[in-house]
């Protein structure tokens, strides 16, 4: 008597993951949702002036207005999309610069990597913000700008962890073995070490984003960085800043969303560390 295996269940998109995991993509989910389809969600102009001033939440202004009259609620919701672009923006520039030069100039030997690292810790050794102020006062304001400059403060954060990650697995067997088998450096750093270390990329990565978003504030409130109308999470905090005990509603609708937006990218950025660690698996050559 023959006995049929069981019927397999397909393997859901959300297997595996933890209700914790579910809610911060749930959170990513409605954000990105925003950034698309923000012209539609809006119900005053977020951009008109207004008599009605630092007014609490009321039916014609779901969450109140600001000191220039100016619906909080529809330019939440604009600014969701230039917030996004301006910190995703920074923390990819510094991705690629900083990861992507460090692994370049460990392949290519200790004089390029001394060569690169002394340039790392000159821009290590200015504050952040110090270094952005003085990329965009040596170009033109403006958006390009912004984002050049603090992709290039945030990527000594990257090429910090790409070093360290790499000459940890170079001391690994497989990395061994593919020098044996006449593979050079390049190809190593490539193939076998950049996948490795892809989990510290996307965790570093779900952290620099919301400092990116953060920086830009300051840039704003200085008036290096997005201009007093642009509705950004950053601006929108920092001109309400002066107003904050007589309305405290107007900077507590950015800050929530800023909050929950860095709390579901550090947990799926741990999620997706998790799952991208090849380390865990066999290694071909």
């Amino acid at each position: 008597m023959s006995v049929e295996a069981p019927a397999r269940i397909p393997c859901l998109p959300f297997s595996g993951l933890s209700r914790l995991t579910i809610f911060a993509l749930a959170i990513i989910a409605i954000t990105l949702f925003v950034c698309v389809a923000g012209s539609f969600l809006v119900t005053q102009d977020p951009y008109s002036f207004s008599a009605d001033m630092n007014e609490p939440p009321s039916a014609a202004h779901l969450l109140g207005t600001d000191d220039q009259g100016q619906d909080v609620y529809s330019r939440l919701i604009v600014g969701t999309r230039l917030s996004l672009v301006y910190g995703a923006g920074a923390a990819c520039v510094a991705l690629l610069l900083g990861a992507l030069a460090s692994l370049l100039a460990m392949s290519l030997g200790k004089a390029a990597e001394a060569a690169l690292f002394a340039v790392i810790d000159l821009i290590r050794a200015l504050p952040g913000i110090l270094f952005a102020l003085t990329c965009i006062v040596a170009f033109e304001p403006g958006m390009a700008s912004v984002i050049l400059a603090l992709g290039v403060s945030f990527a000594p954060h990257f090429a910090m962890m790409t070093r360290a990650t790499y000459k940890k697995q170079m001391a690994q067997p497989y990395t061994s073995a593919a020098k044996v088998l006449g593979a050079g450096k390049m190809r190593i750093a490539i193939v076998h070490v950049l996948p490795n270390i892809l989990g510290a990329l996307i965790t570093q990565f779900a952290i620099v984003l919301p400092r990116c978003i953060v920086s830009e504030s300051v840039l704003s409130f200085l008036g290096l960085g997005a201009s007093p109308e642009t509705p950004t999470w950053g601006r929108m905090i920092a001109s309400s800043t002066p107003y904050i005990e007589q309305a405290p509603f107007v900077a507590l609708a950015p800050i929530i969303v800023l909050s929950l937006v860095t709390f579901a990218l550090a947990i799926t950025g741990n999620a997706m560390r998790q799952r991208f660690d090849v380390s865990r698996r066999s290694v071909t050559l």
